[in-house]
């Protein structure tokens, strides 16, 4: 588990050097694909996933 998770924290902070310094082209795409992949394995997955319904339900809510 401690690898994975330090697999995770060093691609996160890949994907945000490369989303902050070059703009996102296919390369870091890749590398944002991986982060998730690898994300996905980790404790973390749950609550990101509820987060994710939340925002859903949230904006699926309101009316214009």
């Amino acid at each position: 588990m401690i690898l994975s998770i330090s697999g995770v924290v060093l691609l996160g902070v890949v994907v945000f050097l490369f989303s902050r310094k070059d703009g996102l082209k296919l390369s870091h795409a890749v590398v944002c694909a991986l982060f998730g992949f690898y994300l996905s394995g980790t404790s973390v997955a749950p609550s990101i996933a509820a987060g994710g319904t939340s925002v859903a339900n949230l904006l699926g809510g309101i009316t214009l």
